[in-house]
């Protein structure tokens, strides 16, 4: 028998009847609503956004925070959301007129919403207040008068009136030189068919001193802006608190008012700084101002390259027009020459025919009057000789010696009258010879020996 009762084992309680989807999810919503408050306020990003398409309609919502746990790590917490039709109209304006801006994705919200759960549904938050002063911020009220005073200073304008160079080549980059962006950069400006000489000036792209650092990279590229076209200042992506300090005064009056021109590629697609606002060209990213530089230089080659072949057709054009010009030219030319030359010989050929004729008529009256001469000369001189023979007889013996040495010298007086005027003659002979001469070319020598080497039948002996 043994030394103590066994005991006896007990029952196990019997298992709780198995409850319906619906009913715990019942049990979920009534807990909710017991434990939580009737609103609250929750920070949060617009991940997701579909706007009402017509009137009457709601506005959905899917709202993101990227946290850390407890443990390190990264949590992303997600819930719908919903603007109720009423609430969508009256809350949408507002926000719209207070921030400049819409509802839209990448938003960071603060709202005012309450927790709904339902057994189909699921959960859900519905938005019944925004806060459009957080949107806005201090930060962005500080935008907000930063923007008006450089506008006020003509700031955002001034860089947009430098001319940026055809073909910007020589680069001073400002950028951090570990940054993934400035690589990137670099990568595909050295991928590109062009040269391109970067200059890094380097400088803090984030945190509190990094206005005050690119704004020495850019004295620093002030002091040598003869060697460079164009400035480029670059920084990855990053949150929007890490990219305020592009937002800061200085510096984007510092960029506004450069003398070179400086093109940024600052943040993602959505981020739009102050220094982008005042910079000559503002790009999204930096491979998207590689890409500008890349593809001015293309065009740039493309212009040049058209030009080139528009001014070889137009120079074969003109050269073709010009030697067709020259050819007709030449041929007018030689026809015209022809013509000149043709009327110049038929010219001289009449003036050689009339400078023969003058010569010979003047000769042929000359010898014709010679000749009559000299045989008029001794009938007159013997009538002379018979006249004074008769008065000499009729004188007398007396004056005979007397008329004897008279006789003498008449006759010797003649015979020098004879001789100078044969003289008088061939001198006015070898005068028209000469005239003749100069008037007859030398290719009419026949005619020149035929006028004057031949003496006329009737032209007395020298």
């Amino acid at each position: 028998m043994p030394l103590y009762n066994r005991r006896s084992e007990l029952a196990p309680p019997p298992a709780p009847a198995p409850l319906g989807l619906a009913e715990l999810l019942g049990y979920v919503r009534l807990a909710l609503q017991q434990q939580l408050a009737d609103s609250y306020w929750v920070v949060a990003e617009v991940s997701d956004l579909t706007l009402p398409r017509f009137a009457g309609a709601h506005c959905y919502l899917t709202l993101t925070e990227q946290t850390i746990d407890g443990r390190g790590t990264p949590l992303k917490a997600q819930a719908r959301a919903t603007l109720w039709s009423q609430r969508y109209q009256q809350l949408a304006p507002t926000f719209e007129r207070a921030t400049g801006q819409p509802l839209r994705t990448g938003l960071k919200l603060l709202l005012r919403v309450q927790v709904r759960f339902h057994e189909q549904y699921g959960l859900n938050l519905d938005v019944v207040a925004i806060d459009p002063s957080y949107t806005v911020g201090e930060l962005a009220l500080l935008r907000l008068k930063t923007l008006r005073l450089l506008e006020e200073k003509g700031l955002l304008e001034r860089q947009k009136q430098l001319m940026l160079p055809l073909a910007p080549q020589r680069l001073a980059v400002i950028s951090s030189p570990t940054a993934a962006g400035f690589q990137d950069f670099v990568q595909q400006l050295q991928e590109a068919p062009y040269d391109f000489a970067l200059t890094l000036f380097p400088a803090i792209m984030q945190g509190d001193g990094s206005p005050a650092s690119i704004r020495a990279a850019l004295d620093g590229v002030r002091a040598r802006r003869g060697q460079f076209d164009a400035v480029v200042l670059i920084r990855g992506g990053g949150s929007r608190t890490d990219l305020l300090a592009f937002d800061e005064y200085g510096l984007a009056a510092a960029v506004g008012a450069f003398p070179l021109p400086v093109l940024t590629g600052i943040g993602h697609e959505r981020d739009e700084a102050l220094v982008d606002l005042t910079a000559h060209r503002a790009l999204k990213t930096p491979t998207a101002v590689a890409a500008f530089l890349v593809e001015r230089l293309a065009h740039l080659e493309a212009a040049v390259l058209g030009l080139g072949e528009q001014v070889v057709a137009v120079a074969r054009r003109q050269l073709s027009q010009g030697h067709a010009r020259l050819d007709q030219l030449s041929g007018r030319s030689r026809y015209a020459a022809h013509r000149q030359l043709d009327a110049a010989r038929e010219a001289l050929r009449a003036r050689a025919h009339q400078a023969t004729l003058a010569p010979r008529e003047q000769l042929r009256q000359l010898a014709v009057g010679l000749g009559r001469f000299r045989h008029q000369l001794p009938r007159a001189a013997r009538r002379t000789l018979a006249r004074e023979q008769r008065g000499l007889r009729q004188r007398g013996r007396v004056l005979l010696r007397r008329f004897g040495r008279h006789h003498q010298r008449r006759r010797e007086a003649l015979l020098r009258q004879r001789y100078q005027l044969q003289l008088a003659v061939e001198r006015q002979l070898h005068r028209a010879e000469l005239r003749l001469c100069r008037l007859v070319p030398a290719s009419a020598p026949s005619v020149v020996g035929k006028a004057s080497g031949t003496p006329s039948p009737h032209q007395p002996g020298t």
